[in-house]
């Protein structure tokens, strides 16, 4: 349903709560009245931009998680999970205040409760204002963000990884490499899978942290770990006995010769790295509207490094570049290259269709 819907099934109590947010000139005891000044000034083409503009870090982001949640409706559990989830850089002694927040949302005339006997404990966002926010929030962190040169020499992996998925279950069915007592290929056997992959990675070494990021990201690097998660996922390989082995479903699929689409490794990557960044997609998605012409970037860290929640030892910058940027690049999604600038990013045409939630645009 869209505001005007809303509006008239709420009660007059939310209506009085709207009204005095934004300083409506209307008769307060008057339900039509308060509809129709909210309504007013909701729907200007000023509303949209003062609000994004003074509104808090912390409204901002629940209202792109509300924009990028695929369910129709909340129950106040799952707001005030999401209100947490905003509220990661609150000052000490701030945090709790999660209620508070969702209160400002729904006064804010982003909340409504349920119309039928069924769902009248959870709330909807109204469908009109979701599409008006995300077309200004995206123009709002354009602003911020930088073209670039195009650079000389630029990186793009295409369709790679998939190809490389093939050649790791290659490797596995002739050879049946041995397993470590931790479960983890021996570094001579990584080794052999890196010389015949199309793109390499360098081993990891001793030391650091490794986990948040799928199970295999403990014991190998980050485009290796993916395909190896994905291999497990799909029950293409099986680790009985200390020996990595194909699997009759992973013999099968390679005896067919086709590569894996790329949307499927694309969405299990989402899945996978879902834990540490639980607002991957809508990451993904304004990366694709940022840098869909070449941009530096630094620059794009700036537009959207806010949205960022670090995780353990990742920072919000080291979490962009090498968790999601550098990933979308194996993906396919991006092309990276060195310009006067620094590093510059820009979208594939793949990458950006990729990159839109299916719901977005409902």
């Amino acid at each position: 349903m869209n505001l005007a819907d809303m509006l008239t099934y709420a009660d007059i109590g939310q209506l009085t709560a709207i009204a005095g947010r934004y300083q409506c000139e209307c008769k307060r005891n008057s339900k039509h009245d308060l509809i129709q000044s909210i309504l007013i000034t909701l729907g200007s083409r000023e509303f949209m931009e003062t609000h994004i503009r003074s509104s808090s870090m912390e409204e901002l982001r629940l209202l792109n998680s509300l924009l990028f949640d695929e369910r129709s409706h909340f129950s106040l559990e799952d707001l005030l999970a999401m209100a947490r989830q905003a509220s990661f850089d609150a000052p000490p002694g701030a945090s709790g205040n999660y209620r508070e927040l969702v209160s400002r949302i729904k006064n804010s005339g982003w909340l409504f409760s349920g119309t039928t006997q069924q769902n009248r404990y959870l709330f909807q966002v109204p469908l009109d204002l979701k599409h008006r926010f995300r077309d200004r929030l995206g123009e709002y962190m354009k602003e911020r963000i930088e073209p670039s040169p195009e650079p000389a020499v630029y990186r793009g992996e295409g369709e790679l990884l998939a190809g490389d998925l093939l050649l790791f279950l290659r490797y596995v069915l002739e050879n049946e490499p041995e397993l470590n007592q931790e479960g983890a290929l021996y570094k001579r056997n990584q080794q052999g899978i890196m010389n015949v992959l199309q793109i390499p990675e360098p081993l990891l070494g001793k030391g650091g942290w490794r986990f948040g990021y799928g199970r295999a990201c403990e014991h190998y690097p980050p485009r290796f770990a993916l395909l190896y998660d994905y291999a497990r996922h799909r029950r293409w390989i099986s680790e009985e006995g200390y020996r990595l082995k194909l699997t009759a479903l992973g013999s099968a699929f390679l005896e067919e010769g086709k590569s894996e689409k790329l949307m499927q490794l694309f969405s299990f990557w989402l899945r996978l790295y879902k834990g540490a960044i639980p607002n991957l997609p809508s990451l993904v998605y304004w990366i694709s509207l940022g840098a869909d012409r070449w941009v530096t970037a630094a620059s794009l860290s700036e537009g959207i490094g806010w949205l960022i929640k670090p995780f353990y030892y990742d920072d919000a910058g080291s979490i962009l570049e090498q968790r999601i940027l550098r990933m979308m690049l194996h993906l396919g999604m991006v092309r990276l290259g060195e310009a006067a600038g620094g590093t510059a990013v820009m979208m594939t045409p793949w990458g950006c269709e990729a990159a839109v939630p299916k719901h977005l645009f409902r």
